[in-house]
C-alpha cells in the first residue's frame, strides 16, 4: 500500500491524500479529503492542475470535515469523472450544502463581475477562474453519504471505516480506516483538523488508542496558544479601549465554527459582567446559516457553550445581535462611525463582505481589527498580521491606521501542547507518522517535538507530491 500527498504537505491548505493498494489481488484507491488551496498567487494553478490518476478510477473519498481547504474541490473532482461515494458525518453533510454552494456562487459572481469590467476595458490581468459551477456543486452533494460518530461502514470489501469527534468544528472528524492486508488489518488514522482541549463550543477531541499509519495536522505545531482566560482578558481589553475611543471592531472570521465560537465567548463575557451591552452584527449569509445549524446540533456542543446559549435565549436584550441579510444592509454598516462589532467572512480576508468592512475601517486609528484564526501566506489577513502599513483591498491601496490584534487563543486548531496531548492517547507508537497540514517550519518543528517527547522514531514531514509505502 502507498500514500501520496497532493496538498496540505509543507503548507496548510489543499488537503488531498491519496492511498492505493491491493486487497486479495484487487486494486483499490481512495482519497482522504479533497480540499481547495487558498492564499498566494499559485493557489489557482494548484487548484486547476491535473492529478496523475483518473478521477473515475477512485473508489471513494473519506472527508474529515466541511472547511473549504478540506472539501472545496470535491465538486471539481466529481465534474471530472469521479462517480463514487463521499463519506462524511451527518453535520458535515449539512454544512457542505452551505459551503460548497456558497463557494460556487462566489466563483461565478466574481467571474461575471470581472467579465463585465473586462468588456468595458476596466479590468487588468487574467479573469478569475471558475473551478466549478453551482450546478456542479449541487450534483456533487448527491454523492454524499453520512454516518454518525462511531458508526462503522464498509466503502468497499476489505475496508472498514468510522469517524470519531475531532472537536474542531461541527461535524469534524478523525477518520479511522482499517484496510485488510495479508490476512490482517492495517489501521490508517487521519486526524483531520483537531480542536483544542477545554475550549468553548466544541467538545474535546476523541483520543485514539492505535494506528499503524497516522496522519496528524500541525497548523500550530510550533507554538502555544494563550489560555482561555488570557484570551478573554485580551478581548475585553481591546473591546473596552476601542469602544471608549468611539471606534468600531472588525473581526474577520471563518463562517463555520469561528463565528459561532466568538459569539458564545462574547455572550459569556456579557453574561458574567466583564463587558457591557454590545452591538454585534454578523455579516455573512453563510455564517448565519451555520449558526442556525449549530442550534440544531445544540446537544453536540460542550456544556459551557450550551450554558451561554441558553442564557442568551432568556436574556436576548443583553446583546443587540443582528444577522445581516442583504447587500444593502451590509453596505449600511459602513456608515456606522463607532460602537459596532462587525463579524464577517471570509476568515482570511480574501473575499466576501469582510473586504468592504476592512476598506472602510482600516484607515481610521480609533478602530480595531481582531484576527481570530490562521492566516495563510499570501492572504490579506496574513499581511495585516505581519503589520503591513498599506494593503491593497479590492484593487486600491488602503492605509492601515486601525490597530490590528492577533488573538491566537481563539483558534479552532490545537496548539503544540494540545497536539501532543492527543498523540499521548495512542497506547504505542504508530509504525509511520506523517506530519501534515502545516507550513514547513511548523511541521518540521512539531516532528522534532514528537521524536523528543514521545520517542517515536518514524516521523516524516512530507512535501507536495511525495510518495511513501505504508
Amino acid at each position: 500500500m502507498h500514500i501520496k500527498f497532493f496538498g496540505a504537505a509543507g503548507e496548510v491548505t489543499g488537503s488531498r491524500h491519496y492511498l492505493e493498494g491491493e486487497i486479495k489481488g484487487k486494486k483499490f484507491c481512495f482519497m482522504i479529503d479533497y480540499g481547495m488551496f487558498q492564499g498566494g498567487r499559485d493557489a489557482t494553478d494548484k487548484n486547476v492542475e491535473s492529478l496523475p490518476f483518473n478521477p473515475a478510477d477512485l473508489d471513494f473519498v473519506i472527508l474529515t470535515h466541511a472547511h473549504i481547504d478540506h472539501s472545496g474541490l470535491l465538486p471539481r473532482l466529481c465534474a471530472e469523472g469521479f462517480k463514487g461515494t463521499i463519506y462524511c458525518t451527518k453535520a458535515t453533510q449539512e454544512l457542505l450544502k452551505i459551503l460548497l454552494l456558497d463557494s460556487a456562487h462566489i466563483q461565478e459572481t466574481d467571474f461575471a463581475r470581472a467579465d463585465r469590467k473586462n468588456n468595458l476595458g476596466k479590468w487588468r490581468g487574467d479573469l478569475p477562474t471558475v473551478l466549478y459551477t453551482v450546478k456542479q456543486a449541487t450534483e456533487c452533494l448527491g454523492q454524499l453519504k453520512a454516518y454518525e460518530y462511531g458508526q462503522v461502514f464498509e466503502p468497499i470489501p476489505g475496508i472498514e471505516a468510522h469517524f470519531r469527534n475531532a472537536g474542531h468544528i461541527l461535524g469534524s472528524a478523525i477518520a479511522v480506516i482499517d484496510v485488510e492486508q495479508d490476512d490482517k488489518k492495517k489501521r490508517i488514522v487521519s486526524s483531520g483538523d483537531l480542536g483544542m482541549f477545554n475550549r468553548p463550543l466544541m467538545p474535546d477531541p476523541d483520543l485514539i488508542e492505535s494506528a499503524d499509519v497516522l496522519l496528524v495536522e500541525s497548523t500550530y505545531g510550533d507554538r502555544l496558544h494563550r489560555t482561555l482566560q488570557a484570551t478573554e482578558d485580551e478581548l475585553v481589553e481591546v473591546i473596552t479601549e476601542t469602544m471608549k475611543h468611539g471606534g468600531n471592531i472588525v473581526m474577520p472570521a471563518f463562517a463555520v465554527g469561528r463565528v459561532q465560537e466568538i459569539l458564545l465567548i462574547l455572550i459569556g463575557l456579557v453574561r458574567f459582567g466583564r463587558l457591557p451591552h454590545l452591538n454585534i452584527w454578523v455579516d455573512s449569509p453563510m455564517a448565519t446559516a451555520a449558526t442556525h445549524l449549530t442550534e440544531k446540533y445544540f446537544e453536540d456542543l460542550d456544556n459551557e457553550a450550551q450554558g451561554n446559549f441558553s442564557w442568551f435565549k432568556e436574556n436576548h436584550n443583553a446583546i443587540d445581535l443582528k444577522f445581516v441579510a442583504d447587500v444593502e444592509e451590509s453596505k449600511a454598516l459602513n456608515r456606522i462611525k463607532g460602537g459596532a462589532i462587525i463579524i464577517s467572512a471570509s476568515g482570511m480576508c480574501e473575499a466576501g463582505r469582510i473586504v468592504h468592512h476592512l476598506a472602510w475601517n482600516l484607515p481610521h486609528s480609533q478602530n480595531a481589527i481582531i484576527i481570530t484564526g490562521f492566516q495563510a501566506m499570501g492572504t490579506l489577513g496574513r499581511r495585516l498580521v505581519d503589520k503591513a502599513t498599506v494593503v491593497k483591498v479590492m484593487g486600491k491601496e488602503v492605509s492601515v491606521k486601525a490597530s490590528v490584534h492577533t488573538i491566537g487563543g481563539l483558534s479552532a486548531h490545537a496548539d503544540q501542547a494540545g497536539l501532543i496531548k492527543w498523540l499521548k492517547g495512542f497506547k504505542e507508537a504508530p509504525e509511520k507518522v506523517f506530519v501534515i497540514h502545516g507550513e514547513s517550519h511548523a511541521s518540521t518543528n512539531f516532528a522534532e517535538v514528537i521524536k523528543q517527547e514521545l520517542h517515536w522514531a518514524n516521523v516524516v514531514t512530507p512535501q507536495k507530491g511525495d510518495l511513501f509505502p505504508c
